[in-house]
């Protein structure tokens, strides 16, 4: 594409992915946030090396003639100012809601995402209460997340569709009324301090109204919440690696960044 537009410099491209197509929604001839969050995970300066290229200089003039593959992984969390908006709904659609972004990095996949989520407020839990209720197509995925949950000393909390299923595969749960089938339900248990964490994917528009307060119930009393099957895989990875061992901080110059020829 950036051959085809002619373009020197850097590209911002927007891409919407349906199952196996994939559509390209804007390219636009410019930076965009991404760049410096791309610039510290591989340690090169993109936005300089840019900048010389459209006053003329070469790629290879630079030295940057190869593609970089940095030992360690990095994730990037959005920040959503929700907490500041009592009533909003924070059920994430195509428009752009984040107010700022913050960076994880590490070895492992799972502590680089538990980094992200500390760094944009969201600590997870290493014990206690997961409260999970699902839509039917998300329960075989979602199943090996509760059951890698309950392996970590977790309890399973959920509504009694994900919870009959779980137990079909043998993992243990305890049934909660959601919060449009009166008290005691889930809200009351977020309420009260029962639950650690909440994975939650809406389907209709009932289903979407009762996880609506879930997920308000959540954000009000800052309880980590997930309302979307990667985001729970990851999260359950990240918690099997903080049990094994500390998170550990080092500056970003400490990685190895590789450096170009």
């Amino acid at each position: 594409m950036a051959k085809a537009l002619n373009v020197r410099g850097l590209m911002n491209v927007q891409f919407a992915v349906q199952k196996t197509n994939v559509f390209v929604l804007e390219v636009n001839p410019r930076a965009s946030r991404t760049v410096p969050f791309v610039s510290k995970a591989i340690g090169v300066p993109l936005a300089k090396i840019a900048a010389r290229i459209m006053v003329g200089r070469t790629l290879k003039d630079l030295g940057l003639t190869r593609e970089i593959h940095p030992k360690h992984i990095s994730v990037k969390e959005a920040v959503f100012p929700f907490n500041k908006f009592p009533g909003v709904d924070t059920l994430l659609g195509p428009e752009m809601k984040s107010t700022g972004e913050v960076m994880g990095i590490d070895t492992s996949f799972g502590i680089a995402f538990a980094k992200a989520q500390l760094g944009g407020g969201m600590r997870l839990p290493q014990g206690g209460k997961v409260f999970i209720s699902v839509r039917d197509d998300d329960k075989p995925s979602v199943a090996a997340v509760a059951e890698k949950l309950y392996r970590a000393g977790f309890e399973i909390v959920a509504t009694r569709g994900t919870a009959a299923y779980f137990e079909a595969r043998g993992i243990p749960s305890e049934v909660v009324n959601k919060v449009q089938e009166g008290s005691p339900h889930i809200g009351d248990q977020v309420k009260n301090g029962e639950v650690a964490m909440v994975i939650n994917t809406p389907t209709d528009a009932h289903s979407q109204a009762d996880s609506y307060y879930i997920r308000r119930f959540a954000l009000d009393y800052q309880v980590p919440y997930f309302t979307t099957i990667a985001g729970a895989e990851a999260a359950a990875e990240g918690i099997e690696y903080l049990k094994e061992r500390e998170l550990d901080v080092k500056a970003l110059q400490d990685y190895e960044a590789p450096l170009l020829p």
